[in-house]
């Protein structure tokens, strides 16, 4: 039974995966290699401008030293460059679908289906968000996305051990939104328990203030900083939006293969096993 729970987890997340590669890769990409342009300053914006055109594919035409043919090889090593970022973009996109597929929507979905609200669909809509709030939400409280350039006041191993405070909360917190929700539903009602799941989230309110303090100084605007860590969002909320349509989809299907001989009566081969 958990194979089962786990293959589907990893088809899901196989092709929430690829959506989500192909949008870094077509999308976040591009935005990448403009926030690198202003990463070190001027000087760092020159230093930069050749892996910034890898990122985005965006390759200036009039390049130096065309009338020798240096820029055509330039051109052409940029292309295999950009083309090679694009890849390792979706192959990164794909490894974090199956990771999540396989550890939500196969390993946890078994253990926590029954206690899950709602019926059908809405259960995987219902899982999804708590992925994105453990994963994403709760984190980026205290560490938001960072475009390229962004110098932290907190060194790397401190951000990492907070990252993994919040998301354990955050994680805390979508166990303690369902459970609440279950029991004051039989209680007090649908309108009640919403109200009791929603307040749960309150408990995120702890880490966030012991976190300590993290100043941040960034090149690129403030226009550009906000695009950016929209972007982050939305391609986030979109693999968990995928990887819930998907293992919903592949849910249905199943049970409409299992009920499908039920439907059309005993198959010859059973009445000739029941005789």
């Amino acid at each position: 039974m958990l194979t089962a729970y786990l293959l589907r987890g990893a088809k899901a997340g196989l092709i929430a995966g690829l959506a989500f590669g192909l949008f870094i890769a077509l999308v976040g990409n591009p935005l990448v290699g403009l926030a690198e342009t202003f990463e070190g300053g001027d000087a760092g914006g020159h230093a930069t401008e050749d892996h910034a055109g890898d990122a985005s594919g965006d390759h200036h035409e009039g390049g130096a030293g065309s009338a020798d043919g240096a820029g055509g090889g330039h051109h052409a090593s940029a292309a295999v460059s950009a083309l090679t970022t694009k890849l390792v973009s979706i192959a990164g996109g794909i490894g974090w679908g199956l990771l999540f597929g396989i550890a939500g929507f196969g390993l946890a979905y078994y253990f926590l289906e029954p206690a899950i609200p709602g019926t059908g669909a809405t259960k995987q809509y219902l899982l999804a968000a708590a992925g994105f709030v453990t994963v994403s939400g709760a984190p980026w409280l205290v560490l938001p996305p960072q475009p390229p350039g962004a110098e932290q006041a907190l060194p790397t191993d401190t951000r990492l051990l907070w990252y993994a405070v919040l998301l354990v909360a955050g994680a805390g917190a979508c166990l303690l939104a369902g459970v609440a929700y279950n029991r004051l539903r039989r209680i007090r009602g649908t309108g009640v328990a919403v109200a009791g799941a929603a307040a749960s989230f309150a408990v995120l309110a702890v880490p966030v203030l012991l976190a300590p303090a993290n100043p941040v100084s960034v090149p690129a605007p403030a226009d550009l900083v906000t695009t950016f860590r929209g972007l982050v969002a939305a391609s986030q909320a979109m693999l968990w939006f995928v990887l819930a349509s998907v293992h919903a989809w592949l849910v249905r299907c199943e049970a409409d293969a299992s009920a499908a001989p039920a439907e059309h009566g005993p198959t010859p081969e059973s009445v000739v096993v029941e005789s």
